[in-house]
């Protein structure tokens, strides 16, 4: 009876291992989700940032597109206000000047020239 009392009172190793193998199954799968979990959000985010890139991207090529498309319209520009023509007529109409006669012209030798 003695030995009843004992096999009652306390279970034996067959039975602890029963209880503790339903614990480790869940702690094994809580982990192995967790790491799922952990990879899946990674793997969200990096798609995400990959899109923000692409969006910048695109964003950055239609400045550059306008920028490259201004310098073309500065460069045509500054050739067109550059031109001996637009700059004479300037002077004739706004300026009243004129190409000087022969007898306003001096013509100045040059002291460093050797002969």
């Amino acid at each position: 009876m003695n030995n009843a009392t004992e096999n009652i009172a306390r279970p034996n190793g067959s039975e602890q291992e029963k209880k503790t193998a339903p614990q480790l199954k869940y702690s094994v799968f809580l982990f192995v989700a967790f790491v799922l979990m952990v990879v899946a959000i990674t793997y969200v985010w990096s798609h995400i940032q990959m899109t923000r890139l692409e969006y910048h991207i695109a964003e950055e090529m239609t400045s550059k597109e306008q920028l490259l498309e201004e310098q073309r319209k500065l460069k045509l520009e500054y050739a067109t206000l550059k031109s001996p023509q637009r700059i004479e007529a300037i002077a004739k109409s706004s300026l009243n000047l004129s190409y000087p006669d022969r007898d306003q012209v001096i013509m100045m030798k040059d002291a460093g020239a050797t002969k």
